[in-house]
This record gives C-alpha cells, sequence and structure tokens, in this order.
C-alpha cells in the first residue's frame, strides 16, 4: 500500500494519488455502506427504511415538526423527503397536515402507533453500537471528526 495520504488523496511528500485505497472519500462511502447494510436486518424489523428511521428518529426528539425543519434537520431537500413521508403516512406511522395559518406549511406529526414504535425501537442504538466496536470515547471523537468534516466542505473550504 503506499504512503498515507490527506483527505484528497495527497501523499505527505506532496505527490497527488490516485488510488483507491488512498481516497478518503472512498473510505467514508465504505463506512456509511457498511453502517447502513447492517443497519438494513434491525430496520426490517420495524418495516422502515434508514432514511425513514431518521426521520422517525427527529420526530421522537423533537415533536410534531414544519416539513422545512424536518428537511433541515435531516440536511434533505423536499423531493427527497416528500416520497419517505408519504411511505410512513402510509404505513400508519406520522400524519401530514396543511396548516390553516399557512396553507403553503405542511407539519409532520406523530400517530399514536409512530410514538409506540419508538419503545420498541430503543434496541436499535444498543445493538448498532455493539456492532460498530468502538469505545464510547471513540464513537464521541469519531463523530466529532465527522461533524467538524461536514461543516468544512459546506463552508466550501
Amino acid at each position: 500500500m503506499s504512503e498515507i495520504t490527506s483527505d484528497v488523496g495527497q501523499t505527505g511528500s506532496g505527490e497527488v494519488s490516485l488510488l483507491l485505497e488512498d481516497q478518503m472519500c472512498f473510505a467514508l462511502y465504505a463506512a456509511q455502506r457498511a453502517m447502513t447494510n447492517r443497519y438494513r436486518p434491525l430496520l426490517e424489523e420495524f418495516n422502515l427504511t434508514y432514511p425513514q428511521y431518521l426521520v422517525m428518529l427527529v420526530l421522537w426528539q423533537h415533536g410534531a415538526l414544519p416539513i422545512k425543519s424536518l428537511g433541515s434537520l435531516l440536511q434533505l431537500d423536499y423531493g427527497t423527503l416528500t416520497p419517505l413521508l408519504k411511505r410512513l403516512q402510509a404505513h400508519g406511522l406520522i400524519r401530514r397536515e396543511r396548516q390553516a395559518s399557512d396553507e403553503r406549511s405542511v407539519q409532520i406529526s406523530l400517530t399514536e402507533q409512530g410514538t409506540e414504535l419508538r419503545e420498541r425501537a430503543r434496541v436499535i442504538p444498543a445493538v448498532m453500537g455493539e456492532a460498530v466496536g468502538l469505545t464510547m470515547q471513540e464513537v464521541v471523537d469519531a463523530k466529532a471528526l465527522l461533524e467538524r468534516l461536514t461543516a468544512n466542505l459546506a463552508a466550501g473550504r
């Protein structure tokens, strides 16, 4: 394997590497796929996809939200979020209601079934924590690094 490279595939000696294993983007991509694949069988028991699970996490944490706020928290655009919400509504987990005060605003809230699912889903973080195989400090450090990376990229650094 070649010399360790920076996030853009540049070696410590300043040479640009185009080797796949030198690219940080590929390591992130592979880790994201592995994480999502590990979630899949757990979430199938709840009839949820990973993106739907993320929507449910936000609603369990914040309660009813306008779709715009939900999209901001999940960093998803309206076109991506709408089909997810339609499927969750078809499963009886959420309600989508236009606001009387502003017809353009759609409020997303949990149904009783969606609220009850929260208790059953409490096993998921523990199972995933075990699967990750990191110490709590490693998880905290990795999460902080990923959040910094996201902020840097979003800021156009």
